[in-house]
C-alpha cells in the first residue's frame, strides 16, 4: 500500500452501490491476493497492537481507494475480497454513523434472529458504538478469530440492512420534500443484505481452510 492518497475519499451512498453492484472480473488479479495473503499472514503471525491498530485506521489517513485499487475487483468469496468488504463496511459506516446506527436500532427491534448478539453490539448502538464496533471487527481480522470477525460483519449487515428495509416501509413515497427516499432506503438494505451473505461465505470458506 502506497502513501501517495494524501486525503480519505468521501463517498456518497451512490458510489457504495456501484463497488457492490459491479460484476467481478473473471480472472482475479495476482496482486490482489498475494498482498492481502502477505498483510494478513505477517500481521497475524505478530500482532503488534499498534501495526493492527494502523491498519484499522489506514483508510481513514489513505482514503478508500487504496484498499479499493489492490482489492475491490477480487472475487467476493476470496481473501481480498472479504478483506476489501470489511474495509468498505467500515468506511460506509464511518460516513454516515446516524443512519447506520438508526437502521442498525430498529434492525434489532423488528429482526426475531440473533443477528445483534453475533454482531456484538451494544443495547442502545447509537452513532459512537456502530463507528467503535466497526473498529472492533476489523481488529477482530487482524489480531483474532478471523472468521468470527467475518460473523459479526455478516451479523451486523444483516440486522442494518432489516432496519432500512423496515424504515422504507415506513417512508412516505408521497412525501414531495423525499419522494427518492423509499428507493435509496430500499437500496441501501438491498447492498447490505448482500454484502452480509459475502462475508458469511467467506467466513465459512476459512473455517474450511478454502479462502484464498
Amino acid at each position: 500500500m502506497t502513501a501517495d492518497f494524501h486525503r480519505p475519499t468521501r463517498f456518497p451512498p451512490t458510489m457504495f452501490e456501484g463497488f457492490l453492484g459491479a460484476d467481478d472480473p473473471a480472472q482475479v488479479s495476482r496482486v490482489a491476493h498475494d498482498t492481502a495473503a502477505a498483510v494478513l499472514s505477517r500481521v497475524r503471525a505478530d500482532p503488534d497492537p499498534e501495526i493492527v491498530a494502523r491498519l484499522v485506521s489506514y483508510t481513514d489517513e489513505h482514503g478508500i481507494d487504496a484498499i479499493a485499487e489492490l482489492w475491490s475487483r477480487a472475487s467476493p468469496k476470496s481473501l481480498p475480497g472479504a478483506l476489501w468488504r470489511i474495509y468498505l463496511l467500515r468506511t460506509m459506516i464511518r460516513q454516515d454513523a446516524a443512519g447506520v446506527s438508526l437502521a442498525f436500532q430498529r434492525g434489532t427491534e423488528v429482526s426475531p434472529t440473533i443477528d445483534q448478539v453475533v454482531a456484538g453490539a451494544p443495547t442502545p448502538a447509537g452513532p459512537a458504538e456502530v463507528r467503535e464496533l466497526a473498529d472492533v471487527i476489523l481488529r477482530g481480522v487482524f489480531a483474532g478469530d478471523f472468521a468470527a470477525a467475518l460473523e459479526r460483519a455478516a451479523a451486523f449487515c444483516r440486522v442494518a440492512s432489516t432496519g432500512f428495509a423496515s424504515l422504507a416501509d415506513d417512508a412516505d413515497a408521497a412525501d414531495a420534500a423525499h419522494p427518492d427516499r423509499p428507493g435509496m432506503l430500499t437500496r441501501r438494505a438491498l447492498r447490505l443484505s448482500s454484502l452480509g451473505e459475502e462475508l458469511a461465505a467467506c467466513a465459512r470458506l476459512w473455517r474450511h481452510e478454502s479462502l484464498d
